[in-house]
């Protein structure tokens, strides 16, 4: 009695099939492209990304014929905002989370309501990536198309509608939108009425004690290869499904999400809407476990500026690894010091997240000698990623939120240097989950729930969620890379004013 997540992610997508026993038993995945028409501004082919998910689904249901999944669910990535027809049909690109073209709605929105009301009400800081500006957006550019659109969907409920024929989002996902009040777990009128928004063209919210969708859309089950009456169960957001699906189910659990972005979830007993998180850009939402919510951290650059410095500047390593058929990555920090480097880096490629936001920082290597070597830099990467996952962790525990122990999954949950690196600087226990698939695995926790398969959600996950890693911090280590933190928090106030000089030079 297997069960199926989804994962619909910013760049890709995957699907995951798991046995009654959580064995991994199919899986298949695609990618598709972010566009980038105009300057600031980030959009997808929603058609093409459903043309691409169907693939996935078709292709990881014909690998579990011996027993077909009974029950699937959604994790998808947040913020995006689609217009569809009656029919669910996309009539524009999508507009993504990481689009930053709304600045002058973000700025309405804080005169209009106030940064700290909306922050207190919603949980979601003034940002340009919430929802609420994108159909500010096109309200105000779009006219003509916002009159025709049906509804304006995310990708939870675009989703959902094709597949069942139902609009519906969760709680978890609307809780991200900056439309959504915490407190009385419903759509904030006020703020959709004073931003001419018709709730009537948004998804509807499933009742929180309801977690099931619906069942399978004739069309879409014959071309997957799926019965018509194959449950689907209500998901949400991808952060939020892969901290179920690492076990964050208490509050004080963590999870640290290593891979183009490096994602820190941390669960909460209640929305603690603590103003120093909102100076911090730390967003509040609800979880998809029920009765938790989770406060979000976000560094935009993560594994990315890792991969820059081997793809512009390691091309050797990229050519000895195809001949050899070791990683690349493996030869790149091959000889790199046991202890800290002598570099800091400032990993600010796509500027500062949280808890410091500054779109105008920038990266930053100091140190370098004539006797620097390749993999010194690697390693000196890897600590400033680090540094910044501590900067959080600890503007986290300043703001009242509880911290226990940190699961690590994602592409830099395979790496064990940079695991111990998280475990010596960030002072903290690290437990690695045994599928690093976090988003697919909480999705079909999701699913095997809805299905009647487990009585809860805690019931499910210590049956699907297990550990096989566990790294202890090293006291000598930490000794060590406490004194180069503090260093290291001397960068970004030194080097913000040095930015600042170069934007006014250019201007």
């Amino acid at each position: 009695m297997s069960v199926m997540g989804l994962d619909i992610g910013t760049t890709g997508c995957k699907a995951a099939v798991f046995s009654d026993d959580w064995r991994l038993v199919a899986s298949a995945s695609r990618e598709y492209s972010v566009l980038t028409p105009r300057p600031h501004w980030a959009e997808q082919d929603a058609e093409r990304v459903w043309q691409l998910a169907m693939e996935t689904l078709t292709q990881a249901v014909g690998q579990s014929k011996a027993d077909p999944p009974q029950a699937l669910a959604l994790s998808v990535q947040g913020e995006a905002i689609i217009p569809v027809d009656e029919m669910g049909r996309p009539i524009r690109h999508a507009i993504l989370g990481m689009d930053t073209r709304t600045t002058a709605e973000n700025d309405w929105l804080a005169e209009t309501f106030g940064p700290e009301t909306l922050f207190r009400r919603t949980g979601m800081p003034m940002h340009t990536m919430n929802t609420v500006t994108k159909l500010l957006w096109l309200r105000r550019n779009e006219s003509p198309l916002w009159s025709r659109a049906a509804r304006f969907l995310l990708y939870e409920d675009y989703f959902l509608r094709r597949l069942t024929g139902r609009a519906i989002i969760s709680h978890c996902l609307a809780s991200r939108t900056q439309m959504y009040d915490l407190g009385t777990s419903a759509w904030a009128m006020d703020i959709l009425d004073r931003c001419q928004i018709d709730p009537r063209r948004l998804a509807e919210l499933l009742p929180a004690s309801e977690a099931v969708a619906g069942t399978l859309d004739g069309t879409v089950a014959r071309e997957i290869g799926l019965p018509k009456s194959m449950l689907v169960a209500i998901g949400g957001h991808d952060q939020a499904c892969a901290a179920l699906g690492s076990g964050v189910i208490r509050p004080g659990l963590a999870m640290v999400s290593t891979g183009t972005a490096e994602v820190v979830e941390v669960a909460m007993s209640s929305p603690a809407v603590d103003p120093k998180l909102r100076e911090g850009s730390i967003s509040v939402y609800r979880h998809v476990a029920p009765g938790l919510y989770l406060a979000m951290t976000l560094n935009h650059s993560g594994g990315l500026v890792l991969r820059w410095f081997r793809d512009t500047l390691c091309q050797d390593c990229i050519a000895r690894a195809a001949q050899t058929g070791q990683d690349a990555y493996d030869l790149l920090l091959a000889g790199a010091p046991d202890g800290p480097t002598d570099l800091l880096v400032q990993p600010h490629f796509a500027g500062a997240g949280t808890p410091s936001p500054d779109t105008r920082s920038r990266g930053a290597i100091v140190g370098l000698t004539f006797a620097t070597t390749q993999a010194e830099i690697a390693k000196a990467i890897l600590e400033g990623l680090t540094f910044e996952l501590r900067s959080n962790l600890d503007f986290l525990r300043e703001a009242g939120v509880e911290l226990g122990e940190l699961h690590a999954v994602g592409g830099g949950a395979r790496s064990r240097m940079w695991l111990q690196l998280k475990a010596d600087i960030c002072r903290m226990r690290l437990r690695v989950p045994r599928v690093t698939e976090a988003a697919c695995l909480g999705a079909a926790i999701l699913a095997a729930v809805a299905v009647g398969h487990y009585p809860d959600i805690a019931e499910a996950v210590r049956a699907a969620v297990g550990f096989d890693t566990v790294v202890e911090p090293n006291l000598e280590r930490s000794r060590q890379y406490h004194s180069r933190y503090g260093s290291y928090r001397q960068l970004h106030p030194a080097l913000k004013d040095v930015c600042r000089v170069e934007e006014q030079g250019e201007s």
